[in-house]
């Protein structure tokens, strides 16, 4: 084009279409040109002094946003999720060259920059892992999911140099791919081929001094049980971590993961297969780049996250007066009754708090509760609405239940044969609520193994050289029924058949029984009709303050992560007086051995009133257990624990509502069964004329005497006579 002036070259910073060399290239100063100039409020540039800051402090990474980034220019955002193996490479480099920049001038001796992470984060609608098909293949990606394995830390090499065992020819760093891609190693030498040296088959071993490497670690994600569907198993995949991404996460924890999904060669386990692969075939895995932990323990769905609206309302349904009885009618509202046991499920669900001591010993908030009683009183179906209305819930039975899958185990990878740690239910239920169903169907050495993880709310591994601990913070709800089947009143402590070890480590143990009374038999006969008969209308009307189960799950959520009472002054000294009274009074009782308890009162009794009452202020959103709340975590534990452990006492029952009454009636009780032998025939009329003489009102024996007879351990023989049974 000589004798012509040259045409104007122009530049432009968008990508086009396609995936030429020029547009991943030119992407680079648009990067560079985001990391800079992105600000929010157009005051804070948010990406340049998150940049800064971490390189100052040795963490040569930057977290992005992806919708940030595609606010910047929409098409690079585009391009990037639909092709990040091209475009992260020079997102690095741009964000390595921004550093060098902000960063100069540095120290003595730190003239060469490190290499910058981009770690990528996305507020997008994450997709679960039985969406992941084919056509998603090398495309970014956004996962949700339970960490239930991870190895330890391994090295990978990024850039290899080769040199030729015969002739000692050179190959310097080849470039390796990211994720668990290998390389294959040139079968001839370069030499060989131009025709200078003669070198045999496969001759370039590697020089691990001129290799550049990372760290990396391989994590084992399963699919959360929201999304796993009705009698299928839930599904996992592999997550490849690299550099700062590593040891971000244990087993049990909920996370989100951002990353590409990559393919790799399956390896083949059969004999006819020399080379060890199918053709063909890939396995998928997930090369993160960035993860997100769910320390709430609410999911990552849009439901779970509450509004300035939500919380608004809220804080007023907090200050109704009758906010713990509403929140007990919103305890499966189906099922009739167990007012008491509704209420403690409750406090339960909400849980005390947790508190962290100067010595670094710390004290768990979560409240353990057991149902132990007879078969067919709807245990099962509380426990599987605990499941559903926790945050976080694992639903387990004792029979299909071992030691190794309730805490963890220690297996063998088949791929790299090391040994790698996966957690159990307890683990997964950190932070929630776990419930074990067939309590008593367990093997004892299995029930010896949660001993750690119910009380210390962590699991100890000691096995084929791995030495941990994980956490499982989270609340026992079991369910077991009687030794007999049902409960039988003459067998007493007999009816129980769990060591007091475990049985001390439960906050509240209820005996549900299945009481003949026709009465409440045509009241319970009338609602289960009812609940048959509008089980398939969807417009079912709530009753009068009763919470509907998103919002209730939501509630439960919110005074969890915002609240966190401690007891007040006056609550602890009415605390202290009554346990020194209480502990006491069973110990004083407690002189033969026919009259040992199975359930010891003990400091765990104290703590476990302490967590009641701080559950019961956090309904509230009150910073302070006050002394109604005592004074209501003293009547559970009075009508629960105290009722087990007493097993022939009738605690709670429509004649003995207050807490002297009770206390009369209990005295009445030892003393009858301490004074007269099994068999004993003795006047009625001169049963009560001694107890008046000893200042015990004659109502209140009369009433003993009424409510024996009808549990069997008082018969009328013949007119004003009663034969005394005992076990």
């Amino acid at each position: 084009m000589e004798g012509f002036d040259s045409l104007p070259v122009y530049y432009n910073n968008c990508i086009r279409e396609g995936r030429g060399s020029f547009e991943v290239t030119n992407s680079k100063v648009t990067f560079k040109d985001f990391l800079r100039t992105y600000s929010v409020n157009n005051f804070n540039y948010k990406y340049r002094d998150q940049l800064k800051n971490n390189y100052n402090l040795g963490k040569f990474y930057l977290e992005v946003n992806i919708e940030d980034l595609a606010a910047f220019d929409s098409k690079l955002a585009q391009q990037l999720k639909k092709q990040p193996t091209e475009f992260l490479p020079p997102f690095e480099e741009a964000a390595k060259e921004l550093a060098d920049e902000i960063t100069s001038p540095r120290p003595e001796g730190e003239d060469e920059v490190e290499d910058i992470q981009i770690m990528l984060t996305s507020e997008a609608l994450p997709v679960s892992l039985r969406s992941l098909k084919s056509e998603l293949v090398s495309q970014i990606v956004t996962v949700p999911g339970i960490v239930i394995s991870a190895t330890g830390l391994k090295t990978k090499a990024t850039s290899i140099t080769i040199q030729c065992k015969s002739c000692g020819n050179n190959i310097p760093k080849l470039p390796l791919k990211p994720g668990l891609e290998g390389y294959a190693l040139p079968r001839r030498c370069t030499t060989e081929r131009t025709g200078q040296t003669k070198c045999p088959l496969d001759p370039y071993q590697i020089k691990p001094e001129n290799c550049e490497f990372v760290d990396f670690q391989v994590l084992k994600l399963q699919e959360l049980t929201d999304s796993v569907p009705q009698g299928e198993t839930p599904r996992h995949i592999q997550l490849y971590n690299d550099r700062f991404l590593c040891e971000k996460v244990v087993p049990g924890n909920r996370v989100l993961v951002v990353g590409v999904y990559c393919i790799k060669k399956h390896k083949s386990t059969k004999r006819n297969d020399p080379k060890g692969k199918t053709v063909g075939v890939r396995a998928p895995y997930i090369r993160v780049l960035g993860i997100r932990i769910d320390t709430e323990g609410v999911g990552f769905s849009t439901s779970a996250m509450v509004t300035a609206e939500d919380e608004d309302y809220f804080r007023r349904l907090a200050k109704s007066p009758n906010i713990y009885e509403n929140i007990s009618k919103s305890v499966a509202p189906s099922i009739f009754g167990f007012l008491d046991i509704k209420k403690a499920i409750a406090c339960l669900l909400f849980g005390g708090s947790r508190k962290r001591l100067p010595d670094g010993l710390t004290r768990r908030g979560d409240i353990n509760i057991l149902l132990l009683g007879d078969p067919g009183t709807a245990k099962s179906q509380l426990l599987k609405f605990v499941e559903r209305v926790s945050p976080i819930g694992v639903y387990t039975s004792g029979k299909g239940s071992s030691a190794a899958g309730l805490t963890a185990s220690v297996i063998r990878d088949p791929h790299s044969r090391a040994f790698v740690m996966e957690g159990g239910a307890m683990v997964l239920a950190d932070g929630g609520v776990v419930c074990i169903d067939e309590f008593d169907k367990m093997r004892e050495d299995d029930r010896v193994a949660i001993h750690e993880a119910m009380e210390q709310q962590t699991i100890s591994i000691a096995k084929a050289g791995i030495t941990t601990t994980l956490n499982s913070r989270c609340s026992v709800l079991a369910a077991a029924n009687s030794v007999y089947g049902r409960w039988d009143d003459s067998k007493g402590d007999d009816n129980i058949d769990f060591m007091p070890t475990i049985l001390s480590r439960f906050d509240m143990i209820f005996i549900v029984k299945d009481e003949h009374n026709q009465k409440r038999d045509m009241t319970i006969a009338k609602h289960i009709m009812n609940v048959h008969m509008t089980a398939e209308q969807n417009n079912v009307e709530l009753t009068d303050g009763e919470l509907p189960l998103s919002v209730f799950k939501k509630y439960i959520h919110y005074c969890r992560t915002r609240c966190g009472p401690r007891l007040s002054q006056s609550a602890g000294e009415k605390l202290k007086m009554r346990y020194v009274l209480m502990r006491g009074g069973i110990q004083s009782s407690d002189k033969t051995p026919e009259t040992t308890l199975s359930i010891p009162i003990t400091v765990r009794q104290l703590e476990a009133i302490i967590r009641t009452a701080e559950a019961l202020a956090k309904m509230e959103l009150q910073p302070f257990a006050l002394e109604k709340h005592v004074d209501e975590a003293l009547r559970l534990f009075q009508v629960s624990t105290l009722e087990a452990a007493n097993t022939g006492v009738l605690a709670g029952s429509d004649e003995f509502a207050t807490e002297d009454d009770y206390e009369m009636f209990r005295r009445i009780e030892k003393q009858l069964k301490s004074r007269f032998s099994v068999g004993s025939r003795i006047s009625e009329h001169l049963v009560i004329s001694d107890f008046v003489k000893q200042r015990y009102p004659e109502h209140c024996i009369r009433k003993v005497i009424h409510t024996l007879v009808k549990k069997g351990e008082f018969t009328y023989k013949m007119q004003r006579k009663l034969l005394f049974r005992i076990r």
